[in-house]
């Protein structure tokens, strides 16, 4: 019985310990990560390229896998699922245009391995 006890308690320790050098920069960098992890984590178990993290009254935030030179793969093929065509990136930004109008998608690396963007949501009307 105490050997039960102590393998399940090391194998908690050493999954937190995982979880904690994989995620510990990113406990740091926002106020409360809890929402962000949450996010990543269904992206990891999903995979479907992007989880939303937060939808305010005029912006809403994603999370995304950063893979390679082609970092901003999803978020672009998000919005060209939304009608959207890239035009160009301006430092951080994405910008993106349709029917003559230009919407800004700002990106900021989160972790070594994920990045933020948020757009407008009158991008997704």
């Amino acid at each position: 019985m105490k050997k039960i006890l102590l393998l399940t308690t090391f194998t908690v320790v050493l999954l937190i310990g995982i979880f904690i050098f994989t995620f510990g920069s990113a406990l740091t960098q926002e106020g409360n990560p809890a929402p962000i992890l949450t996010s990543i984590m269904k992206l990891e178990l999903f995979n479907n390229g992007y989880e939303k993290i937060s939808d305010s009254h005029n912006m809403v935030t994603y999370v995304s896998e950063k893979k390679g030179k082609y970092a901003f793969r999803f978020t672009k093929k998000f919005m060209k699922d939304h009608g959207w065509s890239f035009k160009e990136q301006i430092g951080s930004g994405l910008l993106f245009v349709k029917n003559k109008k230009v919407v800004t998608i700002e990106t900021r690396q989160y972790t070594k391995n994920y990045y933020l963007w948020k757009l407008p949501k009158e991008a997704l009307k």
